[in-house]
């Protein structure tokens, strides 16, 4: 297969949103080679996996000097995920070869997908959270104090070891089967087990934690899997300055928009792993648009912020109108 430039751009744009929000790029560079670029499942998920592997530290490396990185909890979760990553490429070779293997690692990343879209709302959730806290002092939380750097402003955490393990252990496990993982499920599980994590220290621990556990997956990818070197190429090429760009503007641009248009497209993704006819699919996607700006903005009343985002600007007038 000679070297496809379509496949670098599209890698390019997908490696800026892995930099700016810090999802995994599995997420959606599977699914890209699946969906547009026909490549098998096992073999998408072995090259983008040995891909990320170069991928990851370009973006850790962003965050590690700004300081949104929580070593401890990257320590613990490296713990149980390197070890599970490896045997988790180890189970789907288990299975056997053929398109019965190739459908289940399909429908399998369709799952993953789905609890990717997921975790990007429940991060978007908390992003929204933590600016209506940031209007009530009587929270409680500490911010950064002005002229403070606003690493500095994050929260500390008590690490909880064991939770802490179990989710590096599950989150391996699903990285080595599908590539997909540890920038959804693992963020998903470090938001209930610390809930006072700042948005902006999730991305940047889960970014550094990453990187071992994609390497762990990729060395068994290359041992074991469906590695394609012109694929990989392909990846690298684009995905190496997207991260790093995409890291850059992560820390001074809020992603809240890209999230919600990047849980959107996941969905479709997933969707577009378990067969659904186009119909079917059309319908879910439709409900969700409708749906969707209705939840959200109940969610922002309840937490005394105004149902529209651009309401915000209008708020002064309104103050100013009051004798």
């Amino acid at each position: 297969m000679d070297f496809d430039y379509t496949m670098a751009i599209g890698s390019f744009l997908v490696a800026i949103v892995v930099g700016l929000t810090g999802m995994g790029g599995g997420a959606l560079m599977t699914p890209m080679l699946v969906t547009f670029f026909g490549v098998p499942p096992l073999t998408a998920v072995s090259s983008d996996l040995v891909a990320a592997a170069v991928m990851k530290p370009v973006g850790s490396v962003v965050h590690l000097r700004r300081g949104t990185v929580n070593l401890k909890l990257v320590g613990w979760l490296c713990l149980g995920s390197i070890p599970a990553a490896f045997c988790g490429v180890l189970v789907a070779r288990a299975l056997g070869d053929g398109q019965d293997v190739q459908d289940l690692v399909q429908k399998a990343l369709g799952v993953a997908l789905l609890i990717a879209a997921a975790g990007l709302a429940v991060r978007g959730y908390l992003a929204m959270r933590d600016r209506a806290e940031g209007r009530t002092p009587a929270t409680g939380r500490r911010t950064a104090e002005p002229g403070e750097p606003a690493a500095t402003g994050l929260p500390s955490v008590s690490v909880r070891p064991i939770p802490t393990v179990v989710v590096g252990v599950v989150g391996g496990l699903v990285v080595g089967m599908t590539s997909v993982g540890s920038g959804s499920l693992i963020i998903v599980a470090l938001l209930a087990i610390y809930p006072a994590l700042k948005a902006n220290q999730l991305v940047g621990t889960d970014l550094v934690q990453a990187v071992p556990l994609v390497m762990s997956a990729a060395l068994g990818h290359l041992l074991f899997g469906d590695f394609k070197l012109s694929v990989t190429t392909a990846l690298l090429v684009g995905s190496i300055p997207g991260v790093y760009l995409g890291s850059r503007i992560s820390s001074r641009a809020p992603g809240g928009l890209i999230r919600r248009a990047l849980a959107f497209v996941l969905l479709a993704s997933a969707l577009k792993m378990f067969d659904l006819s186009t119909t079917v699919t059309a319908w879910v996607l439709a409900g969700v648009l409708v749906a969707a700006p209705v939840i959200w903005m109940l969610l922002r009343a309840r937490h005394g912020l105004p149902a529209l985002p651009w309401q915000t600007a209008g708020e002064p007038s309104k103050k100013s109108s009051v004798p």
